[in-house]
């Protein structure tokens, strides 16, 4: 497994911004990354946790342990 495979990613609109806003709360506090569609949403969060976990695995730093869970935690993280 990949280490950007244990941490959970979500996209969802806002009604106050008017557009997606991506989310990887094991990563970063609030939202990551925003824009008109979902699936482009998505793949630009993808992309910015690789490049997140490759940075602080280049810097030596141990990565957080996967906290959030799906059935759980979503709704709290994107508050």
């Amino acid at each position: 497994m990949k280490p950007e495979d244990r941490y959970h990613r979500f996209v969802r609109w806002s009604d106050e911004d008017q557009c997606y806003i991506g989310y990887c709360p094991d990563l970063y506090f609030g939202g990551t990354c925003h824009g008109e569609q979902e699936e482009a949403t998505y793949a630009e969060l993808c992309s910015i946790v690789r490049d997140e976990i490759a940075h602080r695995l280049a810097k030596g730093e141990v990565l957080p342990k996967p906290a959030v869970r799906a059935t759980r935690d979503l709704d709290f993280a994107a508050a």
